[in-house]
């Protein structure tokens, strides 16, 4: 056989697996969109109308697979993040961050658990919500010295109103499905400096906060 033989039948082979590969992608963004992170792998191979074998020799782990499904979600969120902070006003540029990131949480049941929860086994999850962790800090601490957002709220707060945001989006997605910018905008009246009360409770830790996020998952 030629090389020139033996290159006409690689081609062909290397054209099924980018296909395998864009299919599987493809499958896994409808089930983690529709049914969270939790989404059965079987039922996206079959989707993808592949062998499960198969999905896993193009993604070993289903953490691999949810980070390929939710790129473009993390993409947008991420230039969204990066808009907010280049807003001149810092409150506008907080209520930019919040809207931006709830709109995204709002369309995937998927991004949705992906924002709540903590994957202490994956270096690529953990690099990325470490990079939220700092973009909500910037946000937040710009509002708070312009004296526009209460002293007192954390990073824990904020983490807080993304999880009861996930349930609203939970209850109200197929009937109410903007619902969430009612209750986004009732909390930010309760965020800014001169709404600010003593408030009885201190705000999570750091660590009580990952200990929360680690909990709620049950991906392995």
């Amino acid at each position: 056989m030629s090389i020139s033989d033996v290159d006409r039948t690689r081609t062909p082979r290397r054209r099924d697996a980018q296909e395998r590969h864009v299919r599987l992608i493809a499958a896994a963004r409808r089930e983690f969109a529709a049914r969270g992170v939790d989404a059965s792998l079987e039922r996206i191979a079959r989707d993808a109308e592949v062998a499960i074998g198969t999905l896993y020799r193009h993604f070993p782990t289903r953490l691999d697979l949810l980070l390929a499904a939710l790129e473009p979600q993390l993409r947008e969120f991420m230039d969204g993040s990066k808009k907010a902070l280049e807003i001149d006003d810092p409150w506008e540029g907080f209520v930019y961050y919040l809207e931006n990131l709830f709109r995204v949480q709002a369309g995937d049941r998927g991004f949705n658990d992906f924002l709540s929860r903590r994957f202490p086994g994956s270096a690529d999850t953990e690099r990325i919500h470490d990079e939220m962790c700092r973009q909500i800090e910037d946000v937040l601490t710009r509002a708070q010295d312009a004296g526009e957002a209460r002293p007192d709220i954390t990073r824990a707060d904020i983490v807080n109103l993304i999880w009861s945001n996930g349930r609203m989006i939970d209850a109200t997605s197929t009937t109410v499905p903007n619902a969430w910018r009612r209750h986004l905008h009732l909390m930010l009246d309760a965020y800014r400096a001169e709404r600010a009360h003593p408030i009885p409770e201190p705000p999570m830790t750091d660590a009580q906060l990952y200990d929360a996020m680690v909990q709620l998952n049950s991906v392995d």
